[in-house]
């Protein structure tokens, strides 16, 4: 009896786990089909570069506006899976208005609207498969690092399908495969589990602040976690704008660049899935952060010196810990530290803080960096993973604090 009870309990987390497996494949391979070429085809709906900048710059834009609103009503209304499934459908029947859509202010509406329903789905998805994710206090789930690695996977199987879609039909076949991937979402997204209910959460301690932006921001382990992304995750800016044009420039081939870009993202999967979580477990949070950040400084400093292919082989592997392990120990921090009332709109924030905002401003600063100085533009971020040191140093004296006295 004993025996079936525990097969019965270890096939419910195996399932849990696939859900989310799924969900994320859904989610990212959506994107992956897309974000690549979607430039390209704006392009080809009659912008200019100047019209195509401020289409791209207005969604950004209204994705950081939306995300954290997303993200307060799940919070609020408790309604994760089915704010999830609503804002794929939009998401998918604003993608397919694409193929109808001409000119520059057509466009800019149909991207803006797109751009509002993508916004909450993967802080979303994000917040529910860390509440169910396994924790130091609770040995049961699965590790939050293999559902977001099946997601690096998916996107880059989303790129190579779309890739080898437009070659044969154009560039509207992304747009089809994209809304079809984003179509799957609702389905999957009921597969899986709800947002379990706080403990005690009809008690005044659980009742929903007032204030909820502001509390997140000034509690000491978030906003030292936000402020710690801000600096080494903006830091990839100059490496997602410049970094290929740096390499041509050298006369490095497509051929290498695409093994050169391939390492970064295998190396992603890679932390993600097996690495990250011992790692996390070796190091604790604070030292996975320092190593993180220490890996920008190394990073940035070989690509400011050099484009010989050996030493830029030999550093492309680092974004597994300058992005996934600081991904993944970011997400182990907020959830272990921000009330589960809080859930969604800490994703949100933390999006809109350490990903798209820090990313958005040190793009547009990175392009003058590059302009006035080159490739030693590099070395400006590097510093920026320098000064997350005395901010992980100081969240450190704050996990401390909390421990419980023995």
């Amino acid at each position: 009896m004993k025996r079936e009870k525990t097969s019965k309990s270890l096939w419910a987390k195996r399932r849990v786990l696939l859900q989310f497996i799924l969900l994320y494949a859904a989610l990212f391979s959506a994107f992956g089909s897309s974000s690549p070429f979607l430039p390209a085809f704006l392009a080809g709906r009659g912008l200019g570069a100047e019209e195509l900048g401020l289409v791209l710059g207005a969604a950004t834009a209204v994705r950081l506006f939306c995300g954290p609103i997303a993200g307060r009503i799940a919070d609020r209304f408790h309604l994760f899976r089915a704010e999830l499934a609503v804002c794929a459908i939009l998401a998918a029947g604003a993608t397919l208005l694409y193929l109808l859509g001409r000119g520059f202010w057509a466009v800019m509406v149909i991207s803006l609207l797109q751009a509002a329903a993508l916004a909450p789905l993967v802080p979303l998805a994000d917040a529910l498969s860390l509440a169910h994710a396994r924790r130091p206090q609770r040995g049961a789930g699965f590790e939050y690092g293999w559902v977001r690695g099946v997601g690096s996977a998916a996107f880059v199987a989303g790129t190579v399908l779309a890739g080898q879609a437009t070659a044969r039909y154009g560039l509207s076949a992304i747009i089809w495969l994209s809304a079809t991937a984003l179509l799957m979402i609702p389905v999957v997204a009921f597969l899986v589990p709800a947002f379990p209910e706080p403990a005690g959460s009809r008690s005044r301690d659980h009742k929903h602040p007032d204030h909820p932006w502001s509390l997140l921001l000034h509690q000491p382990v978030f906003s030292r976690v936000a402020l710690v992304g801000a600096l080494v995750l903006g830091s990839h800016a100059m490496h997602d704008s410049f970094a290929v044009i740096r390499w041509q420039e050298a006369g490095i081939g497509p051929a290498i660049v695409g093994l050169l870009w391939s390492e970064s993202v295998a190396s992603e999967v890679l932390v993600f899935l097996w690495v990250g979580p011992t790692l996390l477990r070796a190091l604790r949070p604070t030292g996975a952060l320092a190593l993180a950040a220490f890996s920008g400084l190394v990073r940035w400093g070989v690509m400011a010196q050099t484009t010989e292919v050996t030493a830029l082989a030999l550093v492309q592997p680092l974004h597994g810990f300058t992005f996934a392990l600081l991904y993944l120990t970011s997400m182990r921090l907020i959830t272990d530290n921000v009330p589960p009332a809080l859930a969604g709109t800490a994703q949100t924030v933390y999006g809109l803080v350490a990903v798209g905002g820090a990313t958005a401003v040190l793009m547009m600063l990175s392009g003058w960096l590059y302009g006035r100085f080159g490739a030693a533009g590099f070395w400006a971020m590097g510093l920026l993973c320098i000064a997350a040191f005395p901010l992980i140093r100081s969240l450190h004296g704050v996990l401390l604090s909390h421990l419980p006295e023995t």
